[in-house]
């Protein structure tokens, strides 16, 4: 028996430029790994089999996809008996799923011993999801493409982090679209001016180098500077209860606040532990969580 733990992610930034043709948009995003894990243990089995604590069909379930498309490509002739525990909670922006299918695909390679190399994972994990693959490389990584190309980042700098979740879930889908519609709106259809838009502010993105270099002296002023999530805004207008998290977190110590991903977590980073802990009593009607990023 294998036993496995997915962590969760955070997005420092997360730029979304042009829209591609395959549909997908391309995005700018620096990742990291977080302290908060869902669990997957994985036994030897004639079938494949996944029971999970989530009420999702089996079968839209991104650890049995990943184990489905396994079997497929490389024609494995075993099962396996899934067992997946969440703990980080779904349409949160926080990757569990992707996480989850990462994980699998770890343990079923071990499992079945098919010695497969994390490059050959990689090509399968993104054809399951664009933030899979970044759940089988390091810690902390650049992110970009749809989110599949990856070029990992070093810092031995841990942070703590308050992830704050609202009652509610949402779409990566649906967040794509809404910023999809607000472009349109604002560029007043014109097509051209759009992408001239995009394509510049794709020249401009430099901002690894310099949040990292912020992140590492501590100096939360310039990580301010830096950290950005073009799906925010959009996001809010419908749902601004959101504005109201990061308004609270950075009034109540933080030293700022972003939207994970495509929402709907908040995180606020603070300066340790006790006065993350101490924050989270101010969101009695949310999902909390305090964690640390990951370094290795």
């Amino acid at each position: 028996m294998l036993t496995l733990k997915a962590p969760a992610k955070i997005n420092w930034f997360l730029k979304v430029l042009a829209r591609r043709e395959d549909g997908f948009h391309e995005i700018e995003s620096l990742i990291q790994k977080v302290s908060l894990y869902d669990e997957l243990t994985i036994r030897e089995s004639q079938d494949l089999t996944l029971e999970t604590d989530v009420d999702i069909p089996v079968e839209t379930n991104l650890v049995y996809k990943a184990a489905q498309l396994l079997k497929e490509t490389y024609g494995i002739n075993k099962g396996a008996e899934i067992h997946l525990r969440k703990a980080i909670p779904m349409g949160a922006g926080l990757g569990g799923g992707s996480s989850d299918a990462a994980a699998a695909l770890t343990g079923l390679n071990s499992l079945w011993s098919m010695n497969l190399s994390t490059e050959k994972l990689c090509r399968i994990a993104g054809r399951i999801g664009s933030d899979v693959p970044f759940f089988l490389s390091g810690p902390l990584s650049y992110a970009y493409g749809r989110g599949e190309k990856l070029s990992p980042c070093s810092t031995e700098k841990t942070a703590t982090v308050l992830l704050v979740k609202p009652p509610f879930d949402i779409s990566t889908a649906w967040a794509y679209g809404k910023l999809a519609e607000s472009r349109l709106i604002n560029q007043e259809g014109d097509q051209n001016i759009m992408d001239f838009e995009l394509t510049k502010k794709a020249a401009k993105v430099n901002n690894i180098k310099h949040f990292i270099r912020y992140f590492e002296k501590a100096e939360p002023s310039g990580l301010k500077g830096v950290a950005l999530n073009d799906l925010e805004s959009s996001v809010m207008r419908t749902f601004p209860v959101i504005a109201e998290i990061k308004d609270k977190l950075t009034g109540i110590g933080a030293d700022f606040s972003l939207m994970s991903g495509s929402g709907s977590t908040v995180f606020g980073l603070f300066r340790g532990r006790p006065e993350a802990e101490k924050a989270a009593h101010h969101f009695r009607d949310c999902w909390t969580a305090v964690v640390e990023t990951l370094t290795t």
